[in-house]
């Protein structure tokens, strides 16, 4: 969700402006996702390099994730979508957790749409983490790393009950992976657009979606 600050720089307002306007626009995807019907949704919020950013911006991007779930679980329940957690919790200030783990329990009953917030969260930390936790059942023989393979790796990543990624949705024009889901996006379509995130709407998920599909059909001609 690329371009808050440039969005509020082009407006002469302050980089927290550009952060508010973008919670306002993952407010409308959400709700446009859930009623296209798309099942699996996620928002990359927080990297885990965001943390070399000046303090004080941190401060306000995980204030602004404890407010979305404060504010928005109701609109989650209306619309029935599922929230959970995509990143690693250390780190992650103690109010901020209890805002989303609060919202993870009231909604987790919800089917229309599993929501993760990738909050502290990047592609080589989620591989190395689940490495790590597959050592460690393997140590208390919990597991025979000699039948290690793809599906059962799977389980070790955070949210293990998520699908691969179909579509990776990139604003503001890059053209960067930037960590994002390494593992889950080995045969995902990438686009990117230069809309700035404050700016992006419904008709321009619905452009990416035909994008994917084209892409998907052309695939599917060539085999």
């Amino acid at each position: 969700m690329d371009g808050n600050g440039r969005w509020a720089i082009k407006r002469g307002l302050p980089r927290t402006a550009g952060h508010y306007a973008g919670v306002r626009t993952a407010h409308r995807i959400v709700e446009a996702c859930a009623y296209i019907g798309i099942r699996f949704l996620t928002l990359y919020v927080f990297s885990t390099e965001n943390w070399c950013r000046p303090p004080e911006e941190i401060d306000f991007l995980m204030s602004l994730a404890k407010e979305y779930a404060i504010r928005e679980l109701p609109e989650l329940q209306r619309n029935g979508v599922r929230l959970q957690l995509m990143g690693e919790r250390k780190d992650i200030p103690q109010s901020v957790l209890k805002a989303l783990d609060r919202a993870i329990s009231e909604t987790q009953g919800n089917s229309r749409l599993v929501l993760n917030i990738a909050l502290n969260y990047g592609g080589r930390a989620e591989i190395i983490n689940a490495v790590k936790t597959i050592l460690s059942a393997q140590e208390q023989d919990f597991l025979d790393v000699s039948h290690l393979n793809e599906t059962t790796f799977e389980k070790y990543l955070y949210c293990p009950d998520c699908p691969d990624v179909d579509l990776i949705i990139r604003t503001g024009g890059e053209w960067r992976l930037s960590n994002f889901m390494l593992w889950r996006a080995a045969e995902a379509v990438f686009w990117s657009t230069p809309v700035l995130w404050p700016d992006f709407q419904q008709h321009h998920l619905e452009e990416a979606l035909e994008v994917y599909v084209q892409q998907i059909s052309e695939g599917k001609g060539n085999t």
